[in-house]
């Protein structure tokens, strides 16, 4: 596969740090073979909590994204391979003054194999000014679960997002065309934050994508009877849950829950916790 992100922006950047991770199939289990880091993103050793499957956790040892800083990630799956993917905590989108962009780019691809991505929640700080942009290629062999957690502001500690500049890009591609491009703009103060058909006055939005799905595995999913936040629907053979709330940590228990009861259905697994999130 050779597809490509979209364009870098460019900034006066403080911190370039680049990840690239091979995974291969080894002696009946996933293993990383190939990791390759530049700058302050990197990953611990992989982990096996459940026999073949490779869990790794992705860390950003400066715990923060600052104004000017770009990230990029890069992961590939070979033929047979099942990885997890998470991060230890969450990632954080400091603020930063007008022009000071900060990048974040990450690149995943999956060949007759499967991926899990479930990273911890994003916050964007107040007068944040950032580019998100995630792209997952697939083959019709592969199989895939992810999520996106987004909490825009810091409710807990009275810091609305009322000022900055966030753009995020969310696309799922097959055999090198597209399943679902989901783009969001959202600018401090600026009427979708609080419109019906925006964001609600809410503070964050979780999507979680699975492929291939089912009517059964959007049924299920609505059988869990969640909060009323949380919608599900299948587009393309991909299922596409929305959660919609005023509490970030409510809004990850609920996509928890979903990806609990979908794992089975998708990877034919019972959902296994990564240690890191006990931590």
């Amino acid at each position: 596969m050779n597809a490509k992100l979209a364009p870098t922006i460019t900034t006066q950047s403080n911190w370039h740090a680049e990840l690239q991770l091979g995974f291969a199939y080894e002696s009946e289990r996933t293993v990383l073979r190939h990791r390759k880091h530049v700058g302050p993103l990197v990953v611990q050793r992989p982990f096996y909590p459940e026999g073949p499957v490779c869990h790794v956790y992705v860390v950003h040892p400066p715990g923060g994204i600052a104004g000017g800083d770009h990230l990029q990630l890069r992961v590939q799956l070979q033929a047979s391979t099942h990885a997890l993917l998470t991060t230890p905590a969450a990632t954080k989108f400091y603020r930063a003054a007008p022009g000071r962009v900060s990048l974040l780019q990450q690149h995943l691809q999956v060949q007759a194999a499967t991926l899990e991505w479930l990273p911890q929640e994003t916050i964007y700080f107040n007068q944040a000014q950032a580019r998100s942009t995630t792209r997952i290629d697939l083959d019709a062999a592969s199989r895939f679960i992810g999520w996106e957690l987004n909490c825009y502001g810091r409710i807990a500690g009275d810091e609305p997002f009322v000022a900055g500049d966030v753009r995020q890009g969310l696309e799922l591609w097959l055999n090198g065309k597209p399943l679902l491009l989901d783009h969001l703009h959202i600018a401090g103060s600026a009427p979708m934050q609080h419109a019906a058909w925006g964001l609600h006055g809410k503070c964050a939005l979780g999507t979680l994508l699975a492929y291939p799905a089912t009517n059964d595995a959007v049924q299920a999913v609505r059988d869990l009877q969640l909060d009323e936040s949380l919608s599900v629907t299948l587009v393309d053979d991909v299922l596409v849950c929305r959660c919609l709330n005023s509490d970030g940590a409510l809004l990850k228990r609920n996509l928890l829950q979903v990806w609990q009861c979908l794992r089975p259905r998708i990877v034919g697994r019972a959902a296994v916790l990564p240690r890191i999130w006990a931590t």
